[in-house]
């Protein structure tokens, strides 16, 4: 399966065609407009596809640097940081905003969007919750924003930048919008690797470092799964606050590498590492376990968000299985240079020497 950007978006674009036609013949009402910020990253794609499949009329606004020119899709050209003006005067049903990370200019769209569309939905993040000593729900109290001028996003900012992106499209839209806050968003076109190392790495066999242990709780959210949701929440121009993971509990550490190794059917021999050894041998920047994390101290409620509130809304996750295969399958697609060189994970210098770490320690 071939899912590169661009085949996505040309499969749903071919879908609209064949809708429109169909509903040009029976003469039915006007097409649905959505407004997309961005459109061609990693969610942009996804959802769509799948709005051009609901006979949705897409309108992207990005910069153009990126499959500027998409198949049955409006593109206007502008920038988040003000350059809005190709917004102006223009009229949608609804907008996704999955590209707002710096508040001040959601702030500024979302002011000048507001008046004309009828919905908007905003792409934020658990990460936009104050701590994780415990689980999180959407009722969780959230980072502040020291300085709400910020326009640097580092590990410490970026949350409270997100809770704050999320009051500013409340306040412009109220109750004709939604919230959802992902976690860790996994699948085709994921440009981060950091669901993509896991069975990536147990494809390629041998001796392999896991952190934790196997009944760890992990949560993520294909892409998939989460486009068709916000697609449905626009569609009912749902109100609320959403967070989009797997339930709680529901995968497990261990689950993803059984997962990865029956479908890759890899020989991979693998070593658990306990948390608090991993913190003592590595260094902060070199703990890129995602979607693990700590079952102790300050992240220990990372991985068991609730969603009670989203499945009674609609949200859904496909198996397991589907999101590494599909995975692989992709990865297999791209450039010699992505495949060889992950974004996350141990690179073979760093997983040799936990290895040897852990085989050399001394008992307790």
């Amino acid at each position: 399966m071939n899912r590169t950007r661009r085949s996505i978006l040309k499969a749903g674009a071919g879908t609209a065609l064949v809708l429109a036609a169909g509903q040009l013949t029976a003469g039915e009402q006007k097409q649905k407009t959505l407004l997309i910020l961005g459109g061609t990253g990693f969610i942009g794609p996804h959802l769509t596809e799948q709005a051009l499949a609901r006979g949705w009329q897409v309108t992207h606004f990005n910069r153009g640097r990126r499959d500027a020119e998409v198949e049955g899709v409006e593109t206007l050209l502008g920038d988040r940081r003000g350059q809005l003006d190709s917004l102006k005067g223009r009229s949608w049903d609804a907008v996704v905003d999955n590209t707002g990370y710096i508040p001040k200019f959601v702030k500024m769209s979302s002011d000048l969007l507001a008046p004309n569309t009828g919905y908007c939905l905003y792409i934020s993040s658990i990460s936009a919750y104050a701590s994780f000593v415990a689980p999180n729900d959407e009722s969780s109290p959230r980072g502040v924003l020291a300085n709400p001028d910020e326009e640097q996003v580092t590990n410490e900012s970026y949350g409270p930048m997100k809770a704050l992106c999320e009051d500013y499209v409340r306040q412009a839209f109220g109750a004709r919008s939604s919230v959802v806050r992902p976690g860790y968003i996994v699948g085709p076109l994921d440009p981060t690797d950091r669901f993509t190392y896991w069975p990536v790495r147990v494809a390629q066999g041998g001796d392999m470092a896991v952190p934790g242990t196997p009944a760890d709780p992990i949560q993520v959210i294909d892409v998939r799964d989460l486009t068709r949701f916000m697609l449905d929440l626009v569609e009912r121009r749902v109100d609320g606050f959403f967070n989009a993971v797997t339930p709680p509990g529901a995968i497990t550490m261990g689950a993803l590498i059984d997962t990865s190794r029956h479908i890759s059917r890899a020989d991979t021999r693998t070593t658990w590492i306990d948390e608090d050894f991993l913190a003592k041998e590595l260094k902060p920047e070199e703990m890129n376990f995602a979607p693990w994390s700590p079952m102790r101290g300050e992240e220990a409620g990372a991985s068991l968000t609730g969603i009670t509130r989203s499945v009674a809304a609609g949200l859904t996750s496909r198996s397991l299985d589907e999101t590494v295969r599909d995975t692989l399958a992709w990865h297999a697609t791209r450039p010699a240079d992505r495949q060889a060189q992950l974004r996350s994970g141990l690179s073979v210098e760093q997983e040799t020497r936990l290895l040897a770490a852990w085989s050399a320690r001394k008992p307790a």
